[in-house]
């Protein structure tokens, strides 16, 4: 049995559907299932347990031999994880397959990747068998923009002219899912990126070819990014987390290109062109 947390987001809902239509036996943890209409719909089990109350981690993992795991990104992560990796140790989950970030290193300046570092060790030290999945940024990502895209033809980010070497989400649930289904994935480390390093004006180039619309890039202060974050909902220790990665981004330490995707399925990744191109409803 597999079990697949953070259900209901991006990268959740897509190893689902990909897990359903292999009509693999898998189980979703949620928090709510009434609100979680599209699991039901792929006619997934749902079990509801949160990361906030571990008591309730032993349930949703009985008979769960392989996991995978994401959280939101909260100051709560790392105390989060922790947790569900001590309740899966103790219900004999034998593989977890984590969603990491690209570069998490335990001394980093960005607070995500430092987080995802201690949670990458602590699986470590169980001895448990484990494949963890560095994605870089998302070009679903871009989908946080979609207001200043749609109603002012402009994409504001505090990057410059940084190289970024942007993946789909689409291509994280197919690593996810080869290590999750498949024999051989077990004590690797997958660094995850599209096949290109884009900057946020190529970006936005490519996005102008597919809306039919002029698109523009607008370089801006980290101060004003975190203003603008918070503006729209954001909460301060995540806005104040994505001011760090994107200055990390901006110092072009994200702009590698890796082989993850090839490596773990053997497909070359998908291209922002055809990020754009299936987004592109999204953006009108």
């Amino acid at each position: 049995m597999i079990l697949v947390t953070g259900a209901t987001g991006n990268n959740g809902l897509e190893i689902l559907k990909r897990l359903a239509e292999q009509n693999v036996q898998a189980r979703a943890m949620v928090r709510d299932r009434n609100r979680a209409k599209a699991i039901a719909n792929l006619g997934i089990e749902m079990v509801e347990a949160d990361f906030d109350r571990p008591e309730t981690l032993p349930s949703a993992l009985t008979g769960v031999d392989r996991a995978f795991l994401v959280t939101n990104s909260t100051e709560r992560a790392e105390a989060q994880q922790l947790a569900f990796v001590e309740a899966a140790k103790q219900s004999g989950v034998k593989h977890i397959v984590k969603l990491s970030q690209f570069a998490a290193d335990a001394d980093s300046p960005v607070r995500f990747l430092r987080y995802h570092a201690a949670v990458e060790a602590a699986i470590q030290a169980t001895q448990m068998a484990y494949t963890f999945v560095r994605p870089n940024l998302f070009m679903q990502g871009l989908l946080n923009f979609r207001s200043s895209i749609v109603e002012q033809n402009a994409l504001y980010a505090a990057i410059g002219d940084a190289k970024v070497s942007v993946v789909d989400v689409r291509d994280i649930a197919d690593v996810a899912v080869a290590a999750l289904t498949e024999a051989g994935h077990e004590g690797k480390i997958y660094d995850l990126t599209g096949s290109q390093a884009l900057t946020h004006t190529e970006m936005a180039e490519y996005l102008s070819a597919v809306l039919g619309r002029q698109i523009t890039f607008v370089d801006i202060s980290s101060e004003a990014m975190r203003d603008a974050l918070l503006g729209v909902g954001f909460p301060i220790w995540q806005a104040d987390g994505l001011i760090e990665d994107y200055a990390h981004y901006r110092r072009n330490e994200a702009a590698a290109i890796a082989s993850g995707i090839a490596d773990a399925t053997g497909k070359a990744p998908r291209q922002f062109k055809d990020f754009a191109r299936d987004y592109a409803t999204a953006f009108s």
